[in-house]
């Protein structure tokens, strides 16, 4: 049986943040914490979106780390309860926006984060007691605006993800203008996440044609306005809305399912947290695509040449052997000035059988197209060294 729901409300426009005082109060909001971290603070963004709040009673924690943890959301939680919070405003990037997420199930649900996580079963228990969430994101990549999961590391540190409707934001305000000042390496490496996000979930081998339909949208809206953002990003101002339009829209389509390409970046995520998500997901976005090229489904469904043609590649050629589609993702990274490979980035193969654990039990696994083997990841991550 094939679900599809899509129910977020989403206001996109520049200058959308000063809709957050009316957005609280339709979700019953009174006193919100805001979610944000030091960046998003020290940018000016954070002032933005606090001047808007200005006449809301509210209290801020601006110390979310590059990749989410359980010690942050402890941290947040106990802010969210000593003022007397009753909802989150996330202000900030995928980090922000799932670290908030966090905190709606921390603050309203007992024990520890793993208990809540889709692997252990436990994200089909959260209730409607989670705390309702707003998210304004000052990004254009992780889409977690508009997804009902998070990624966050627990203690142990698995990084899992938990998946409920209860998680969904409220409401996602993109403001195109709030992304303006992303430095050129954010850019790209956030925009490839979005990228990814349409490319995996379009290869996904599980049934949801509206899913289809959004990721090869946002494919094509991510794939030619990319370079432009990273090159002109302060002034281009369609660029940067067609950025956050990209993002969101891999979001909406990837309750389809991922793959192996997250299942690999969430594993070597939380074996080495400074690695940047969606920098990995494009050094890991060729060898999986080369990989998927066999599966079934991509080729009865054409799927490498529809992919090809979002992209815009030249037409008249066959892309269903999947090496040009793959060679295209490389040479987009390369330009983007991101690393092309794990070696840069410090990866080595002794991490390799630890990667291979944590990615056959990652909730990205089992929708892949074609179900990797622990050989079949071993191949993929030297491929991509």
């Amino acid at each position: 049986m094939a679900r599809f729901q899509y129910v977020t409300q989403i206001e996109i426009d520049p200058g959308a943040v000063r809709l957050l005082p009316q957005e609280c109060k339709a979700a019953g909001i009174r006193k919100p914490l805001v979610v944000t971290d030091a960046g998003v603070r020290a940018a000016g963004v954070l002032d933005i979106a606090l001047a808007a709040l200005v006449d809301l009673p509210h209290a801020v924690f601006d110390q979310t780390p590059g990749n989410p943890n359980e010690a942050a959301v402890r941290a947040a939680t106990a802010v969210y309860l000593e003022n007397g919070c009753d909802g989150l405003v996330a202000v900030g990037g995928g980090s922000s926006i799932d670290l908030a997420k966090g905190v709606a199930i921390a603050a309203t649900h007992e024990g520890p984060l793993a208990n809540w996580a889709t692997i252990t079963g436990g994200a089909e228990r959260i209730t409607a007691k989670a705390a309702p969430l707003i998210a304004v994101p000052t990004t254009a990549g992780t889409g977690s605006e508009v997804a009902r999961g998070a990624i966050l590391i627990v203690d142990d540190g698995r990084k899992l993800g938990f998946h409920n409707w209860h998680l969904l934001p409220r409401v996602a305000l993109l403001d195109p203008d709030l992304t303006m000042a992303l430095p050129p390496s954010l850019t790209a490496a956030t925009g490839m996440d979005a990228i990814a996000h349409c490319l995996e979930t379009f290869m996904s081998g599980k049934v949801n044609p509206p899913a289809d339909g959004i990721a090869l949208d946002g494919l094509r809206r991510g794939w030619g306005h990319i370079e432009r953002a990273f090159r002109d990003g302060r002034t281009d101002r369609e660029a940067r809305w067609n950025m956050m339009s990209a993002s969101m829209q891999g979001a909406l389509a990837f309750q389809k399912g991922l793959g192996c390409v997250h299942s690999l970046s969430h594993s070597l995520g939380g074996v080495n947290p400074r690695l940047h998500h969606g920098t990995l997901n494009a050094v890991f976005l060729p060898a999986v695509i080369r990989f998927n090229a066999e599966a079934e489904s991509m080729r009865r469904d054409d799927r490498l040449n529809r992919m090809a043609h979002a992209m815009g590649l030249p037409k008249g050629h066959d892309y269903a052997d999947g090496v040009a589609v793959a060679q295209a993702v490389l040479d987009m990274t390369a330009r983007l000035g991101l690393p092309t490979c794990l070696s840069a980035m410090g990866v080595t193969e002794s991490l390799f059988d630890e990667i291979i654990d944590h990615a056959m039990v990652d909730h990205c696994h089992a929708t892949n197209p074609r179900i990797a083997t622990r050989d079949d990841y071993r191949r993929m991550l030297q491929a991509s060294m």
